[in-house]
């Protein structure tokens, strides 16, 4: 009896051990950066994504991302305001941190500006050294590129400001892609190389990728929509730089496909599936049964469910074979 009693205290610290433990080899996958990565509110009714809050989708449960991007900021005032040190006081040995700034560094605003040589060079140099120091592995990311067709262009079209704007045909006068960042898209790549850091050239992925659609077709990739075609946004809108949920899909996917090729550790855990469920706006589906509906008829997939606690969804089982993916937290009833 004494022996008995003994086994089972000796099974009971060991599942203590276990259930305080568990989580602790989860990596996590910091993202910094500006609006084109960043989290959006009422993901709901609103269409705009940021590739960072998507990210999630592309990993499995061994990974968890955790998305400090914001809206309209640059390498400067995410220091200034004190948005890096409290990702930096998170940041524990063996966690990643993806850093991708450039777009707002540009503006004219001394709030936010930064010059590429010199003030740019030493936000991103700081974020990589500061990040070495707790531990983790720093990612420089080039910035996405703008979808533009026109060779004059506008510079002093601010970013935030084209969620006000309507829908309106375009001008263009070029059937290639024109860059708008200059030598802010090259810095990354320099730096990676000197201070040995993994690199991720996201403006030559997301350059291929609108060219590749063309003229027309890489608006689906953003917020171009018609008067009418999105209830919440009644009047349309054109913009050229913020993703909605496609285009936000396709970046992440093609980012993480990068970071599985220059960091093999992380990329162990890179998946990719058609159908990802997330009430928060993580996936592209917002609702389990509406990811069902859309399987086509005689499809074997699996649908990854990020978070939520779901009612079982109903199908045809003879014409769908459908297999569900939980990332942990999210059940079924």
């Amino acid at each position: 009896m004494k022996a008995f009693r003994h086994l089972l205290s000796l099974s009971l610290v060991a599942l203590l051990t276990l259930l305080l433990t568990a989580g602790t080899n989860v990596t996590t996958v910091f993202v910094i950066g500006d609006s084109t990565a960043a989290e959006k509110s009422h993901p709901d009714t609103n269409p705009e994504r940021g590739w960072g809050m998507v990210l999630q989708g592309f990993f499995d449960k061994n990974v968890r991302v955790e998305n400090h991007a914001v809206n309209g900021r640059s390498s400067k005032s995410f220091i200034d305001e004190g948005r890096w040190q409290k990702v930096l006081d998170r940041i524990k040995p063996g966690d990643y941190v993806l850093i991708q700034f450039g777009h707002n560094d540009e503006k004219s605003n001394p709030k936010r500006h930064t010059d590429p040589g010199t003030t740019f060079d030493a936000n991103l140099t700081r974020y990589v050294n500061e990040t070495r120091a707790k531990g983790g592995i720093p990612v420089l990311l080039s910035c996405v590129v703008r979808r533009n067709f026109l060779r004059t262009v506008n510079d002093s079209i601010e970013d935030e400001s084209l969620r006000n704007t309507k829908y309106e045909d375009e001008k263009i006068n070029s059937d290639t892609l024109i860059d708008t960042h200059g030598a802010y898209k090259d810095v990354p790549r320099y730096l990676a190389k000197r201070l040995n850091v993994p690199f991720v050239d996201a403006n030559r992925l997301t350059h291929d990728l609108e060219q590749g659609m063309g003229i027309e077709g890489s608006r689906k990739l953003h917020m171009w929509f018609r008067p009418g075609e999105i209830k919440s946004i009644p009047k349309g809108r054109h913009d050229n730089t913020h993703y909605n949920v496609y285009g936000a899909h396709l970046v992440a996917g093609l980012i993480a496909d990068a970071l599985a090729k220059e960091v093999p550790q992380l990329g162990k855990h890179v998946v990719h599936y058609d159908y990802i469920v997330s009430r928060q706006g993580r996936g592209n589906f917002m609702s389990l049964q509406q990811a069902v509906d859309a399987i086509p008829a005689g499809k074997k997939v699996k649908v990854y469910v990020l978070d939520g606690t779901w009612e079982r969804p109903t199908w045809n089982k003879k014409e769908k074979k459908i297999k569900f993916v939980f990332y942990p937290g999210a059940t079924l009833k």
